[in-house]
């Protein structure tokens, strides 16, 4: 080998080196993040009245979380919500309680600590587990986390099986509930009230954009027929539902070595234990044979001595859910010393806030309303809003309202008002206190889509039907049979509205998320605004053109539908990068800036240096 090759080779060697070296911090880094993220090394310390603030007796709140996902899904609350949400808790002292202390606070008149929290995630899903655990670990907080016992069983990778649960006992951080046995459907009908008999999970998830709320769950009722008479007898309902309590039994009691003592009776708010008297008698005799408590009830979530430890309240708290969203259902269900959380305190003083909380957070400005009534707020020291641009995203909820108003007086008897408003787009103007409406656009309509006539949905849903019920049927016969009926509702003719036929204007459901981007300029006696980059109203024409004020406003909106049984009375609405600029000119893109809720310097560097290491988290965890 020549000297030029035996140098060729050492470099090659060298880099080959150099290579493996990077490569190994590269997988040690990972290794590190996902362990960092992942691990539980402490163990919960309990709390005691010595360092718990003890304030008399005033019961504890109880927060139930459907599952924790990590980034976040319609259902399921992501990490970063999660932990904003313990945080606030934790600010407003709140101490973690266990399934004992509540027990013994019924049965023994334990003392608790000022703000005691009673924290559950249901379903007992393994992604809730693993992301949950750290945080709880951060907080120092304890939580149940409540299976279905058929779970424990089961091939589906999704839920925490035996072995997983005995792990997350060790550090103190967990203790075992119940949701029961199974999770599963009966008496189920469409939004057009055709009867769709029982069905599992996986079944009910593929039709829930097509079922209303006419649904129960297994342990309510007893299974009835489309005219809803029972298609059972007392004897043959009082097996039924003791077969699953007495599988419950026999599984948590086999993997476990003990039934959980607490239970969340699936579903809530029927007034007793179910939706009908014997069903309810028959609920509660085995609740008390196998459990110590239960949570009965939904919606409040402030329990007092004068409950029933069976008879126990919880709240949900949904997955978009802002901090003060939490905090004020908290504080309305007659919880004392709530102190709602600002976010950025530098930006929230800018601002008045006149009814409701306003939280300002990664540069967004987030305005909960009171309980039933509105939320406002006003820029402070300045009247001299009249020609601007004003951009921002709106990502509130559909149902409710988003509103802002410029060119504002003090009591806002002048305005000019912009506005979404239950997935509408709405323009108006107060002059001296009388209100006129100037435009009202359909968002749906908006987009180009087209509302289908009655006759179209129904064949539409059924056609839909047909095709899970057939995908998921139990063998080939049933599946052929709902084959034909697909063929048959294919072949049924239906008028359109542009044919005469009655629009199907479909219901929204208050949990339906709003995304848009907005863009006002308002000049003179001129309005013109964009949605998503789109004309909505173009030379509007307005009466009001004297300078004035900037107020924000969100609007709840009445309870609104919503599929699962969940009411709320607070509503959140949410303006994002929202930036005001003085406009001279449509033209023109360098505008003076008048208000910016946009960071700038060492705070956009953390939230970009934030953004970049959730963005490498999930980019290892997915790797991994």
């Amino acid at each position: 080998m020549s000297l030029a090759d035996k140098e060729f080779s050492a470099k090659k060697n060298r880099t080959k080196k150099i290579r493996a070296v990077i490569e190994a911090i590269v997988l040690l880094s990972l290794l590190y993040i996902i362990i960092n993220a992942l691990v539980v090394f402490a163990k919960y310390e309990p709390y005691t009245l010595r360092n718990a603030e003890y304030g008399g007796d005033e019961g504890f709140v109880a927060i139930s979380y459907f599952g924790v996902d990590r980034t976040g899904t319609n259902s399921l609350i992501g990490v970063e919500q999660l932990e904003h949400h313990l945080e606030v808790l934790k600010k407003n002292g709140f101490a973690t309680i266990t399934g004992k202390d509540v027990q013994e606070y019924y049965s023994k008149g334990k003392a608790l600590p000022k703000h005691s929290l009673y924290l559950n995630f249901e379903d007992g899903r393994k992604d809730t587990a693993a992301f949950a655990e750290k945080l709880l670990e951060k907080y120092n907080y304890h939580a149940t986390i409540s299976t279905y016992a058929e779970n424990l069983r089961n091939n589906d990778d999704k839920f925490l099986k035996s072995a997983d649960l005995k792990n997350l006992e060790k550090n103190g951080f967990w203790e075992m509930g119940s949701n029961g046995y199974r999770l599963y459907y009966i008496n189920v009908f469409d939004r057009w009230n055709r009867y769709l008999g029982n069905m599992n999970p996986l079944v009910y998830s593929h039709l829930t954009s097509v079922l209303g709320r006419s649904y129960n769950h297994y342990l309510m009722d007893y299974i009835r027929d489309e005219k809803d008479f029972p298609v059972e007898s007392y004897l043959a309902m009082k097996e039924r539902i003791s077969n699953d309590y007495t599988m419950l039994r026999d599984i948590y009691s086999a993997d476990l070595g003990y039934v959980p003592e607490s239970y969340t009776l699936m579903h809530a708010n029927t007034g007793r234990f179910g939706n009908n008297n014997d069903v309810s008698a028959l609920n509660e005799q085995w609740m008390r044979k196998l459990f110590k408590m239960n949570f009965n009830r939904e919606g409040d979530c402030h329990n007092i001595r004068n409950s029933s430890v069976y008879d126990l309240t919880r709240m949900e708290p949904r997955a978009y859910w802002p901090a003060n969203h939490l905090l004020m259902r908290i504080k309305y269900d007659n919880v004392p010393d709530i102190q709602f959380e600002p976010g950025d305190t530098e930006q929230h003083s800018e601002w008045d806030v006149l009814e409701g909380a306003a939280e300002f957070r990664n540069e967004s400005i987030i305005l909960t309303t009171l309980p039933k009534r509105d939320g406002l707020m006003q820029l402070k020291n300045r009247e001299d809003f009249c020609n601007v641009r004003i951009t921002t995203e709106f990502k509130g909820n559909q149902f409710g309202t988003q509103q802002i108003f410029i060119r504002a007086d003090e009591k806002r008897q002048n305005a000019i008002r912009i506005a979404f408003e239950n997935n509408h787009f709405i323009a108006g103007e107060m002059i001296n206190g009388v209100y006129g409406k100037l435009a009202d656009i359909d968002l749906r309509t908006f987009d180009g889509g087209e509302y289908r006539s009655v006759e179209e949905d129904r064949k539409e849903v059924a056609m839909y039907e047909r095709e899970v019920f057939g995908r998921y049927a139990q063998n080939t016969v049933m599946a052929r049979k709902q084959i034909n009926a697909l063929e048959k509702e294919r072949e049924k003719e239906t008028r359109s509205v542009r044919q005469g036929a009655e629009a199907y204007i479909p219901t929204i459901s208050y949990h339906a998320r709003l995304d848009r981007k907005l863009e006002i300029f308002l000049k003179d006696d001129h309005l013109n605004v964009l949605i998503d980059g789109k004309p909505a109203v173009s030379n509007l024409k307005v009466r009001n053109v004297k300078p004035g004020r900037l107020f924000l406003g969100a609007g709840w909106q009445g309870y609104g539908y919503s599929q699962v049984n969940l009411a709320d009375d607070v509503y959140d609405a949410v303006f994002s990068e929202f930036k005001v600029e003085q406009l001279f000119n449509e033209e023109k893109n360098d505008l003076p800036v008048l208000y910016d809720v946009h960071y700038t310097g060492a705070k956009k560097m953390k939230l970009l240096l934030k953004r970049k290491w959730e963005a490498l988290l999930d980019w290892a965890l997915q790797v991994f």
